[in-house]
């Protein structure tokens, strides 16, 4: 029986991974989360739960064994030659770079997702959220860009799938930029729906070529509203998903969207994140029994992220 609880899931570990002074997708990230909640009082509410290390056989469900065992080996390599005072970054692409503790990071990051898929199926919490980085929705099968390392969302929504027998589970990602990664990971696979918006043209610059069919993929350019997203969520997200009927609802939640986040461009605030959660939370009431597991993506305005993340919670745990 379900009770009704939101689900908190974070790990230090997930402080520990960094990517050099400066960069936005930062461990300050989830400081600015834990502040916000703690001054709201919503963090009262919350069901805190620290995130497990992901098993790498649910790992190897979205990524392949090959990619996992070079970044394992690239972290190892960075901790021996920190010892020795070695170089504490490498760089995986322009944007992208790990250290020693990246690896554990992502596991504890992957694992959130997991261990929150597993207590909202055996109904100890009704839905949860998973405070923790590196992000993942572009991450594809073998390669780690965009940030993210692991798609702890895809990996999320197969273990739901391989583990607990659940036949259709759906995706909702409102991040700037489009999910590339967990496009590449479950594109073609009837079992999932994946309904996202995103800004065009615009980084990985995809998602506007024939997408597969149970990929909705909504471009939308620069200056967007929320207004028009909310129209967007309305028209073409709800009728697909009610038609989908998910037993279980994953969400990419990135908060880049919002208005004073100088990472897209978009004008969405804070109440935006709001009403797209009560439309998200509606339809897993009717179809899913409320079955809902958001993994935190972008937002890098530190206030912005923080007041994002409150009112996306607020919504989650009937506040």
């Amino acid at each position: 029986m379900t009770v009704g609880k939101t689900g908190y899931f974070s790990h230090r570990e997930c402080w520990k991974h960094e990517m050099g002074p400066g960069h936005p997708e930062c461990p300050q990230r989830l400081d600015a989360i834990e502040d916000r909640l703690l001054i709201s009082g919503v963090s009262d509410a919350l069901d805190r739960r620290e995130a497990p290390v992901a098993p790498l056989a649910d790992v190897v469900l979205a990524h392949d064994a090959a990619y996992l065992q070079g970044l394992r080996e690239r972290c190892e390599q960075l901790e021996q030659a920190r010892l020795i005072g070695g170089a504490p970054y490498a760089q995986i692409d322009p944007d992208t770079a790990i250290n020693a503790c990246t690896w554990s990071a992502a596991l504890h990051a992957a694992g959130a997702g997991i261990a929150a898929t597993d207590a909202v199926l055996a109904g100890e919490l009704e839905n949860a959220f998973c405070s923790v980085r590196p992000p993942g929705h572009h991450a594809t099968r073998s390669q780690a860009m965009g940030f993210c390392f692991f798609n702890n969302v895809a990996i999320a929504a197969l273990h739901a799938l391989e583990h607990h027998g659940l036949e259709r589970v759906a995706i909702v990602d409102f991040d700037v930029h489009h999910g590339n990664g967990t496009e590449d990971i479950l594109a073609g696979d009837p079992r999932v729906l994946m309904v996202s918006v995103f800004q065009h043209p615009f980084f990985p610059f995809s998602g506007d070529q024939d997408p597969a069919d149970n990929m909705v993929n909504v471009p939308l350019p620069a200056y967007t509203k929320g207004m028009d997203i909310r129209e967007i969520v309305e028209m073409m997200w709800i009728p697909r998903l009610e038609a989908f009927k998910p037993q279980m609802i994953f969400i990419s939640a990135g908060f880049d969207g919002h208005r004073e986040d100088d990472m897209g461009q978009w004008a969405m605030n804070e109440q935006d994140y709001a009403w797209i959660t009560s439309r998200i939370k509606d339809v897993a009431r009717r179809f899913s029994k409320g079955r809902i597991v958001s993994c935190l993506e972008g937002g890098y305005a530190m206030s912005a992220l923080g007041r994002s993340v409150e009112a996306h919670l607020r919504v989650l745990a009937d506040l």
